[in-house]
């Protein structure tokens, strides 16, 4: 292009400081004048063009206007547009300030809304400082090297006296190199716990989204933290509390191990060794010998994939093989890990295909503490269960497992013996399942005695061993039910209660003295006065009617029931139970220690013992009437500490709860009652003990089980006898059990006998301690019914019956001293041995109808025996 037409282009040129002055046009004539605005020409004006005068520019101007250019037109329009603007904008200069915040010259919302500059300055800002702060972070964390707490250890328990009783908890680890683990056993974990673990930089985000969706929605159980987060935890923090500080040093180690401080194989066999997976296994070797009996070499995929399973949850997993509910869980997350590894790659569709829950690799037949021999693994377990239940923070078997801690109990040494002794001779003597293989097998037999002064557990005999394939603590489980011995209890909420007498009466005062219906195959009637029907739909009664049973078809008439005790009739207690009522009955056992889930339901036969407490729970139900209704929580510890020294952060030990849950007349009317037992009534085999001594039997329906509880001021003793076939946990019948010769097997037999001998040696060369008085009570009411002085002989068939004094009815409620209410320890924690029980007991208990003794014996023919329960 020519330089005229460039110039005609852009009629502005150049300014002067690129070009000097222009020559005059042609003719001699002046450039034209100034622009508007009054400037004249300069050195440096720019040059215009002129039009002929009258024409019109293509800018709209006319001939004898200058024509701008494009530049002086743009420049135009953006000083109207200033100008615009500085006509709104406030007076005064605008401030200066390093954040324009409020901002100047806005008015309402927009003065306090940040700009857009503002907030993405401000998220930029934030985003540098937290990045410095991570890097900071980074830069000056160090990895740790591995924790010694986390190597092999063992657990001491100790004898009462401070010796050493057992060793236990040493970490049963095998380390393994990874060579030595199948790479698709990895690959069963990774599938389980951390997909990305061979990509990822020690932390995933992801895993942590999807852990907390899987939460939230229901799924699979699946950790937030990468396998090499878990190993920083279990293997390098000593500190395991989740704090936020722990969690963040947690990552921060990670990504510097993720970053190569250990390469992903170092990392991986770390974790698979450092592992709890249950039944005592830690690490991955031990875990294959404990649930399947091979190396970890020998493991399958699908082995693999329940072991990688029970990371999260060892302790529940462990009883694969002996839970429903739990192998079926199992199952369900063996088949979320097989998943996984289709879903990775890791495994084939085809292969996967072939594994079918029906092909769940079950576990073999968990032998736990198989080393402690006799009553030491017995004695090992309820302590451990105790701390477990009484610590803060709770400890669990894993902690146990990883060892260090020393446990001092509260057993005697001498006495555990003697008492194991105790019982084996009383085997030895009575029972024969060689020559009686009808009635001696299977027998078993549970124990343990209390300090009546603390609660403390001085003894107990568990069974046989575990050393010998007997698992089960009888003295700490469930399951057996108590019979008579419960009697006391309903006796103890009479005497503090009262009882309902009269339907829409206040409540009467009993005392021993009070007379109530002991004949066999009375009807009962509940606080209403309604007769309680039969509800056995197998073996009704003719009239509907429940026709409490007594142990024999005795008529005594209307008897007091201090003698009732003795001879361990039924109905009076039946009755009385049902008059006292079921909530204060529950309400005044659960006070003793005893736990709501033992509790038979609401029938008759709940006040003659259809409830099932531990050997332990019964002996301190007995040592509260011993320390003058003061009851003590019973317990098996007296310290912990990890690693034999005190610190800040170990778990503390609760200390066990008191307090008077009867007053102490109620608690030695009570004493006073079961003295006579001992002297005159069911349990007259134990008096060659040759102290004061308290006590009471108890024998079930059908002869599923007999006890003896006894006691003195210093020790109260529980033995319990059952017997269970192990191939059905179902309670069997013990009639004809040992040489009894009679058939029948009583609390006051074989249990009595155990007890004697036990509490002879336990408390040969202490002092002999009697019991306190008990409190003079007076007769008390008797049930409606009972014959006066006056009546006729007939109207009772024994001379007892008939020489009673007056009924003294009370129309006032009794005086009762009540103690507040105590929640007690649910420790020890019992184990239901036998299952769900088949035994049938049809109910029994309640006020009974006025009736001769005839008439009561005419019902007792028509009727089946039901609760026959006694001493």
């Amino acid at each position: 292009m020519s330089e005229h037409r460039r110039k005609q282009s852009n009629p502005d040129g150049p300014s002067a400081g690129h070009r000097g002055p222009q020559p005059p046009p042609p003719g001699g004539g002046r450039p034209q004048g100034p622009p508007q605005g009054g400037q004249g020409p300069g050195p440096g004006a720019s040059r215009r063009t002129a039009r002929p005068q009258g024409q019109t520019a293509r800018n709209g101007m006319t001939g004898q206007q200058p024509r701008l250019t494009r530049a002086e037109m743009r420049k135009a329009a953006q000083g109207k547009g200033r100008g615009a603007g500085a006509a709104a904008a406030p007076a005064g200069p605008k401030p200066k300030r390093l954040i324009d915040y409020p901002r100047w010259g806005k008015s309402g919302v927009r003065h306090w809304m940040p700009s857009f500059k503002q907030l993405l300055s401000g998220a930029l800002l934030f985003f540098a400082a937290s990045v410095g702060v991570v890097g900071y972070a980074y830069a000056n964390t160090t990895v740790p090297p591995v924790n010694p707490s986390t190597q092999q250890q063992n657990n001491i328990f100790y004898w009462a006296d401070g010796s050493v009783m057992a060793t236990t908890g040493t970490v049963n680890r095998q380390n393994v190199s990874l060579a030595q683990v199948p790479v698709k056993v990895q690959d069963d974990f990774m599938a389980a716990e951390d997909e990305t673990f061979e990509t990822n930089s020690g932390i995933d985000a992801t895993s942590i989204l999807r852990a907390v969706k899987n939460m939230v929605t229901g799924g699979q159980i699946q950790s937030g933290s990468t396998i090499t987060q878990q190993w920083v935890k279990t293997s390098i923090l000593s500190n395991s509390q989740q704090t936020v500080s722990r969690k963040f040093n947690e990552i921060m180690i990670s990504i510097k191990i993720g970053q190569g401080h250990y390469t992903k194989n170092e990392v991986m066999e770390g974790y698979l060794n450092s592992n709890y997976y249950g039944r005592g296994a830690n690490g991955i070797e031990a875990a294959a010998e404990a649930y399947y009996g091979v190396h970890a070499s020998q493991l399958t995929v699908s082995q693999g994939a329940f072991i990688a399973a029970t990371v999260n949850q060892p302790s529940y997993y462990q009883d694969v093989d002996s839970d429903a509910k739990v192998k079926a869980a199992a199952v369900q997350r063996w088949t979320y890990v097989l998943d996984r590894m289709a879903k990775n790659g890791w495994m084939t569709a085809a292969e996967r295909a072939t594994y079918t829950p029906d092909k769940f690799p079950t576990p073999v037949k968990w032998a736990q503490n198989s080393t402690l021999k006799g009553q030491i693994g017995y004695l090992v377990q309820t302590a451990q269960n105790y701390v477990e239940e009484h610590t803060t923070p709770k400890l669990t078997d894993g902690n146990f497992a990883n060892g260090g801690y020393r446990v001092y109990t509260t057993f005697d040494k001498k006495e555990v013996q003697e008492m194991s002794d105790a019982v084996d001779k009383m085997n030895k003597d009575h029972i024969d399942p060689k020559k009686r293989p009808q009635y001696d097998t299977d027998v078993q037999t549970g124990s343990a005695a209390v300090d009546p002064a603390t609660g403390a557990v001085k003894a107990l005999y568990g069974g046989p061993g575990m050393d010998k394939g007997h698992y089960v603590n009888n003295a700490n489980s469930s399951g057996v039910p108590v019979g008579s011995t419960f009697k006391p209890i309903v006796m103890a909420t009479a005497l503090e209660k009262g009882a309902l007498l009269t339907p829409g009466s206040t409540r009467s005062a009993i005392t021993p003295d009070s007379k109530f219906n002991g004949d066999n195959g009375i009807t009962i009637r509940n606080q209403s006065g309604t007769l309680i029907t039969d509800t056995d739909p197998k073996d009704k009664s003719p009239d509907g009617l429940l026709h409490q049973q007594n142990d024999n078809t005795d008529m005594p008439g209307f008897i007091t029931l201090r003698t009732a005790m003795d001879n361990s009739v039924n109905t009076p207690f039946v009755q009385l139970g049902e008059y006292v009522g079921y909530s204060d009955v529950t309400s005044m056992a659960t006070n003793l220690g005893l736990d709501k889930s033992i509790f038979a339901p609401d029938t008759p036969g709940f006040y003659i013992g259809t409830s099932t407490p531990s050997a332990i729970r019964m002996a301190n139900v007995y040592a509260t009437f011993a320390d003058g209704g003061v009851y003590h929580d019973p317990y098996t510890v007296t310290k912990l500490s990890v690693n034999g020294v005190a610190t800040a952060d170990q778990p503390v030990l609760a200390k066990p709860k008191s307090a008077a849950v009867m007053s102490a007349d109620t608690a030695n009317t009570i004493n006073s009652m079961l003295q006579e037992v001992v002297d005159k009534g069911t349990a007259t085999s134990v008096k060659p003990l040759g102290r004061p001594t308290a006590g009471k039997t108890g024998t079930t329906d059908e002869f599923k089980s007999a006890w003896f509880i006894g006691y003195t001021p210093q020790l109260s003793t529980a033995v319990t006898m059952f017997r269970e076939n192990p191939k059905s946990p179902t309670l069997e019948s013990m009639k004809g059990t040992g040489d009894s010769g009679t058939g029948k097997f009583f609390g006051g037999a074989l249990p009595a006998t155990a007890w004697l001998t036990f509490m002879e040696s336990a408390l040969n060369g202490t002092p002999t301690v009697d019991f306190p008085a008990a409190p003079k009570l007076g007769k008390g009411a008797n049930e409606s019914g009972a014959p006066s002085p006056s009546a006729s002989a007939s109207a009772s068939a024994t001379p007892s019956a008939s020489s009673q004094p007056p009924v003294q009815s009370q129309s006032a409620s009794p005086t009762i001293s009540l103690s507040p209410s105590l929640s007690p320890s649910s420790s020890p924690s019992a184990t239901n041995t036998c299952g769900v029980l088949n035994w049938k007991c049809g109910g029994g208990g309640g006020p009974s109808a006025p009736a001769s003794s005839s008439s009561a014996s005419s019902s007792a023919s028509a009727s089946p025996s039901k609760n026959k329960f006694g001493g």
